[in-house]
């Protein structure tokens, strides 16, 4: 038998089910899987294939189990073997959040591992960030060079504890261990929990190590730390995670439904996106409905919830609302990846952080947090990170091993083998060197650790990414072949790909740019999708980017382009106030620096700006984070069902949005703009959908592209298309966003090759 798991406790989980039943035989991990030989009665066997499934480990995930007779082998006993060599087949296992029992084990002051921060078992714990190589052992981990104390190796060979054959397994006798440095990179003496409570109590910032990386923290409730915090981070409005005990304590700051809770307290323990209430604290996050909250997922964080509670004795606390509130964000400088490394938090932060609460248990992976939206019900997934990565998603079909390298902005990887795709945690914005560095380490580990060689490379269709150019690089140096994939086309291959669609599709693509085959800037894009084909079948109307890129950062310079598109050209000088207004509105007038774009993202970027909700982005989405937020807020005390429709068709086909723009500009109440627009979007989008629907006989619709990361949009569009009998598709495993991108990539690369292995 063979299942797809490893890292979980799944050998030790089938041995004492082996023994329970009275069967013999052995049980190994492999690189293709867990291997089991079993001999015994045959209703025994049956039982046992039930019971792997009906009773498997909280944190395993069986995708196959394969069945082979075989001749008895009159074994006596059933043991655990080493683990066996070959072709790897396996994904890695995510890291996973504290488990119960640990935590009651961490709050017993008759426990051996009382007050340990880093106590685990098979049920939780550090995992993919730890891990060197496959199969998943000791020794192929960062906690190799830590050798287990008497008492940890017995609980390490008892099949009846909880912790056989739990590789971090480890405790204060022989484990990894905190200390603590000032903020000049000395070392403290002392208790290193004391000194950086005592600096948080203080309104100072403390850098923390976890398990994929660093967080910044400091008191939530302290708005002079949040904006000390803001300042040093340069970071002015983009919103902060903040981290409660329970969801008791967060129920205080934001608005929990039992499906939230469920979801704050999973396994992979992610930042939620919920409704903020009036007990938010100020500053973080500034102009936005909703706040990202989270549980912790580490002893250590725990134990600093535990001392800034006053150290509370027993475990009742646990489960009672507390006060405490931290900010909980990536220690890292604006723009820069996730820092793991001691030396580098230490360095890399100075002026920053007060001080460093450090651990030397290497983190081999960086992982950020994984970020779920819980504005609705589906929750889809805004970052996927800690706890949920790599992601392995079954294709539709077989093909050549891929090395997919993904987009500029929210960089993620795809490599695939088989029928299997594996899309790395997100790495970040490619404008950054550092960012890149990472794309080009993870490339080499990922490929390593799952023994995988690409036979082909893919990247996005525009030729500067730093990601194309590496693309390129790779194909060259190793002899495969390369494919450019158009953006857009990506977007909803990425779908297509995790869902298992191999049908015909409109494809509506919404999001910032992409460029097109015809050197035009894409954004707002319905498209006939056929595997390796796409077809452009309309798009938005094009919209004027005075100055180019700065237009992405400088939402006013969108709206400029709306004013000059509907007659209005003279009211931009007077209008904005910023020092470049006169110099745009002639830019304009001229036609010049100003290519053209059917950009979506744009599209809202200009709305916020013409409400004066937004004129510059501080971080990007942040002017359509805004105009989402205040139609949220005034859709709360509102409906807006009567309205006559203001978005018009062309002879072609085409959106026209002259009537609904020229409305959003004369708006005097910025919340009601902001949904009679999300409100009018939705209606002209799904009227458009429809009609490309009845001309292409094409009844099924995915929706991609970062603009659908909106709710308002995402279920607006999504209940309209169904209401008027369409199927609708739209990303759940990956973010909509461009870290779908590199699956995306992946997929079209298998049709191509499908297409060109068809064709020979």
């Amino acid at each position: 038998m063979s299942g797809q798991v490893q890292g979980v406790g799944f050998r030790p989980f089938v041995y004492n089910l082996a023994r329970r039943l009275g069967l013999n035989g052995t049980v190994a991990n492999s690189a293709a899987g867990v291997e089991i030989f079993a001999e015994g009665p045959a209703s025994e066997l049956l039982l046992f294939r039930q019971l792997l499934e009906q009773e498997q480990p909280p944190m395993s995930l069986i995708d196959t189990v394969k069945v082979i007779p075989a001749e008895p082998q009159q074994m006596s006993g059933f043991s655990i073997i080493s683990s066996r060599d070959g072709a790897l087949q396996v994904g890695v296992t995510p890291d996973a959040a504290v488990c119960t029992d640990c935590l009651l084990e961490l709050f017993d002051p008759g426990d051996r591992r009382y007050l340990y921060p880093f106590i685990n078992c098979t049920n939780c714990g550090p995992r993919y960030s730890i891990i060197r190589a496959l199969p998943y052992d000791r020794h192929q981990t960062t906690m190799s060079g830590f050798t287990l104390c008497p008492a940890c190796d017995r609980e390490y060979s008892d099949s009846s504890d909880r912790r056989f054959h739990a590789q971090p397994n480890a405790c204060a006798e022989c484990g990894p261990g905190l200390s603590f440095v000032d903020a000049a990179g000395e070392a403290c003496a002392g208790d290193p929990l004391t000194a950086a409570v005592e600096l948080i109590q203080q309104g100072m910032i403390v850098a923390v190590k976890g398990v994929g990386g660093f967080h910044l923290l400091c008191d939530a409730r302290n708005p002079a730390a949040v904006e000390r915090l803001r300042q040093r981070k340069n970071r002015p409005v983009k919103p902060f995670a903040v981290m409660g005990l329970n969801t008791q304590s967060l129920a205080s700051i934001v608005l929990l439904t039992e499906a939230r809770e469920q979801r704050l307290q999973s396994q992979d323990a992610p930042v939620l996106l919920c409704p903020a209430n009036k007990g938010l604290p100020e500053g973080i996050a500034p102009g936005l409905a909703w706040c990202g909250v989270m549980l912790p997922h580490t002893p250590l964080h725990y134990l600093l919830l535990h001392r800034l509670c006053g150290s509370p004795a027993g475990i009742h606390w646990l489960n009672q609302p507390q006060p405490p509130l931290l900010v909980m964000t990536s220690a890292n400088r604006s723009g820069n990846p996730l820092v793991t490394d001691n030396q580098r938090a230490v360095t890399g932060l100075q002026g920053i952080a007060d001080g460093f609460l450090l651990h030397n248990r290497d983190i081999r992976i960086r992982c950020d947090d994984s970020v779920v939206n819980g504005l609705s019900d589906t929750m889809p997934l805004i970052r996927r990170g800690r706890g949920l990565a790599p992601q392995v998603i079954r294709l539709p079909q077989s093909g050549p091993s891929t090395l997919a390298v993904g987009a500029f902005f929210k960089n993620t990887l795809c490599v695939t083998q088989g029928d299997r795709a594996y899309v790395s945690q997100y790495i970040g914005d490619l404008d950054n060197p550092d960012c890149c560095q990472s794309l080009v380490e993870m490339t080499g580990h990922l490929t390593a650790l799952l023994g995988i060689e690409p036979e082909q490379v893919v990247c996005d269709l525009h030729p500067d990414f730093y990601s194309s150019r590496f693309a390129r690089d790779y194909a060259q140096q190793n002899a495969v072949p390369l494919y450019r994939v158009q953006h857009h086309h990506a977007h909803i291959a990425s779908v297509m790909a995790e869902q298992g669609i191999t049908e015909p599709v409109l494809g509506l693509a919404l999001d910032g740019l992409g460029l097109g085959p015809d050197n035009q800037l894409w954004g707002g894009e319905l498209l006939l999708v056929e595997g390796h084909q796409y077809r452009r079948l309309s798009h938005l109307p094009l919209l004027a980017l005075p100055g180019g890129d700065r237009a992405a950062s400088e939402p006013w310079r969108s709206a400029a382009a709306v004013l000059h598109c509907l007659g209005r050209t003279d009211e931009i000088a007077s209008r904005f106030s910023q020092p470049a207004a006169n110099t745009v509105q002639q830019m304009l007038q001229h036609n010049f620096n100003c290519p053209h774009t059917s950009s979506s993202g744009r599209l809202f970027d200009a709305v916020a700006s013409l409400l004066g909700i937004c004129h510059i982005n501080s971080f990007e989405a942040d002017a359509a984070m805004q105009l989402e937020a205040s139609a949220y807020r005034y859709l709360q005390r509102h409906s807006l069902q009567d309205e006559n429709r203001m978005i018009d068709f062309s002879e072609s086909g085409q959106p026209v949005l002259d009537r609904l723009l020229t409305c959003i500009a004369d708006s005097g109440d910025p919340e009601l703009g902001a949904a009679r627009f999300h409100h009018q979007l939705i209606d002209g989008l799904s009227r458009w959908v429809i009609g490309q629907s009845q001309t292409t006989k094409v009844n099924s619709v995915v929706l991609g592209g970062g603009c659908f990361l909106n709710q308002l949009l995402l279920q607006g569009v999504t209940e309209t298309l169904r209401v008027a009998g369409m199927t609708v598709y739209s990303a759940s495993e990956l973010p909509c966003n461009d870290a779908g991108i590199s699956l995306g990539q992946a997929q079209i690369a298998h049709w191509l090759a499908m297409q060109n292995k068809n064709d020979k």
